[in-house]
């Protein structure tokens, strides 16, 4: 049985002391259940600082992005070696908006996702489609060749242990949500998609994450669908108290 997993995408929100903050109300008050698991994503400036104070807690920390090379002339950038010393287990990459502000691209997503799993960080990895290709019918060709192309080249137990993240671009930060039967195909598209390039294994083993505008008022409804197996979650992750609903959601 797969486990749900909660990420709370902090995206560029939150000072030092709001987020020690935050992760000291939420670390002692999680559910106690091996059924899910629940990731803070932070900015990289309080990375180090979180994981500590998350020590002994089943809280993880995780990075909002890297850059997959292992050092060198990339000013700005933080490097897989880096995130893996900061303690993170987990790092989002391809996010839509990593995608169209900043220029990432199906090839990077796919060097940073072998860069992953090179340092033993954990990817989650976005895909989604845009509210012009929903209604030119064009969602189940492009997530898949986003899918495709980000498990390039691994092996089928890395494929296994990807988190993928569905999050179709009109639905982020929009207050507008798929419907849990929309969100649900693409993620059955997904999960077909995997089986069919990689292995019925691979397939039903991997995590995939529904993202875009989900609250506890709809979290219960998208984690009730045969697969959805968590959230990836940015406005209802800011407060601590929406962002415990919905990691009880995945007791569920």
């Amino acid at each position: 049985m797969r486990k749900k997993v909660i990420a709370g995408n902090w995206k560029m929100n939150k000072l030092a002391a709001d987020a020690k903050q935050f992760v000291a109300d939420a670390a002692g008050k999680l559910p106690k259940s091996e059924n899910v698991e629940a990731i803070v994503c932070a900015p990289f400036l309080y990375l180090p600082e979180l994981v500590k104070q998350t020590e002994g807690t089943d809280l993880k920390i995780a990075a909002q992005n890297m850059h997959y090379e292992e050092n060198g002339a990339f000013t700005g950038e933080i490097s897989p070696s880096m995130l893996k010393d900061s303690g993170v287990t987990h790092v989002v990459i391809g996010h839509s908006e990593r995608r169209q502000y900043f220029a990432e691209t199906d090839e990077t997503v796919n060097k940073k996702v072998h860069a992953a799993f090179a340092h033993e960080l954990t990817p989650i990895v976005c895909v989604g489609e845009t509210l012009e290709q929903r209604e030119a019918n064009e969602t189940n060709s492009h997530v898949e060749k986003q899918v495709r192309a980000a498990i390039a080249g691994l092996a089928e137990d890395q494929v296994a242990e990807t988190i993928i993240a569905y999050e179709p671009i009109w639905a982020i930060g929009t207050g507008k949500t798929a419907t849990s039967e929309q969100a649900n195909e693409v993620c059955t598209h997904i999960r077909q998609v995997v089986a069919k390039n990689v292995s019925e294994k691979a397939a039903e083993q991997l995590v995939i994450q529904y993202g875009g505008s989900v609250k506890p008022a709809n979290v219960d409804e998208l984690l009730a669908q045969s697969d959805i197996d968590g959230a990836l979650v940015g406005g209802a992750s800011l407060e601590v108290d929406s962002f415990l609903q919905l990691v009880e959601a995945g007791t569920k």
